[in-house]
């Protein structure tokens, strides 16, 4: 079976429209969070990451696109533009679209909103990614909660493997919205102050918008100095609580156990742990349990949500993006927020950025709805 990659990529947030710009920032403990008083968008003050409107629509204008987007899809095209530009591929049968989000297009049902109700379907989001593009391939919608992203990787490699496509473009984004705000709100899951992941003083969750996007390809020609190989991968459901995981992580432990298996590696063999880490009392106790229980307490490990707050369907993507950078660069970034253990279990959290010699690294993400995925990366040059 012929290896698969993850390559060219591109983070658009609050902290660069570039991968190397945002990962030059989080180098630099750098958080794009900030506290944002707009009644338009939530009744309260609320700590976030938002990618700058005006920034977005200088660089999507600069596209000259002749077709009228929604601002997710301005985000989603912008992004994804500038890999599919920087890797020269041509669009033909052999190429797939695979689109991460949760709501898509969720702000259209608002009343304020001059697009059609019907642009709220994920398959008309993705229908207006994959026309802009000219993709040939019917695009793909990844929407399962919070693992969206990572799960769309997994995919993409999976088709790739079973030759249904040569090169896959992933790409996914949420938005910052009234829905998405209250929802959270009304689980008391949301903090009044940074988020502090793992942390004994941790009070909840901020909830942020980037889009990201990478190919997944298994011909070598297109290898850029970040790429890395998908050494294996797994998804399991813990079908524990409709908001509430397992708690003995049962479904994120399964699904690193299938990783490894794949991948044919032992967990001593992990350099760093890409981990969710949401902020929530629940999420990272799990998390802390499941790790453990594949005896990876000392292995580093981090959680961007400091940085951008959790960007539901994007996060694991920008998350695996920033892992990507963290190999080349042979670079620990530190755990943003992080003060003091504050679960049951011992694990091994980043304070400060340090260098380290770099070859695997394990991205993990889990869910409402009792998702997890893990995935495993490799160094390639």
């Amino acid at each position: 079976m012929s290896k698969v990659y993850a390559t060219y990529n591109n983070i658009i947030s609050s902290l660069g429209f570039t991968s190397s710009e945002v990962v030059a920032n989080i180098h630099q403990q750098k958080s794009g969070l900030r506290l944002i008083d707009n009644s338009e968008i939530f009744s309260q003050p609320f700590y976030s990451s938002l990618i700058p409107g005006k920034k977005l629509n200088e660089v999507y204008s600069s596209i000259a696109t002749k077709e009228k987007h929604t601002r997710l899809e301005q985000m989603m095209i912008t992004s994804l533009n500038a890999i599919i530009k920087d890797s020269a591929l041509s669009i033909t049968n052999e190429v797939g679209l695979i689109i991460a989000t949760t709501k898509g297009n969720i702000d259209v049902l608002e009343d304020k909103s001059s697009f059609p109700k019907k642009r709220a379907y994920l398959s008309e989001l993705a229908k207006q990614v994959a026309n802009y593009f000219g993709f040939i391939t019917e695009p793909i919608v990844v929407s399962n909660a919070c693992v969206s992203g990572i799960l769309a990787i997994a995919i993409a490699k999976r088709y790739i493997e079973q030759g249904v496509y040569k090169h896959v473009f992933v790409v996914g984004a949420d938005l910052v919205t009234e829905f998405i705000l209250s929802g959270f709100n009304s689980f008391q899951a949301m903090s009044n102050k940074p988020c502090k992941p793992y942390c004994k003083n941790r009070e909840g969750i901020n909830i942020g918008e980037v889009a990201a996007s990478v190919l997944i390809t298994s011909d070598e020609k297109y290898l850029n100095e970040e790429a890395v190989e998908i050494l294996g991968e797994g998804s399991c459901n813990d079908a524990n609580h409709i908001s509430g995981p397992s708690r003995t992580g049962e479904g994120l432990y399964r699904s690193i156990a299938s990783a490894l298996q794949q991948a044919n590696i032992n967990a001593s063999e992990i350099d760093y742990i890409s981990a969710h880490g949401t902020a929530t009392n629940y999420n990272d106790e799990m998390e802390a349990i499941a790790f453990n229980r594949h005896q990876l307490s000392k292995v580093p490990l981090n959680s961007l949500k400091g940085y951008f707050g959790h960007t539901l369907g994007a996060s694991g993507l920008l998350e695996t993006i920033v892992g990507m950078h963290s190999l080349k660069n042979n670079m620990l970034y530190a755990s943003l927020g992080f003060e003091e253990l504050g679960v049951s279990e011992p694990i091994n959290v980043i304070k400060e950025t340090t260098p380290k010699q770099l070859t695997a690294f394990l991205k993990t993400a889990s869910g409402f709805g009792g998702c997890n995925t893990a995935v495993l990366f490799k160094k390639v040059k």
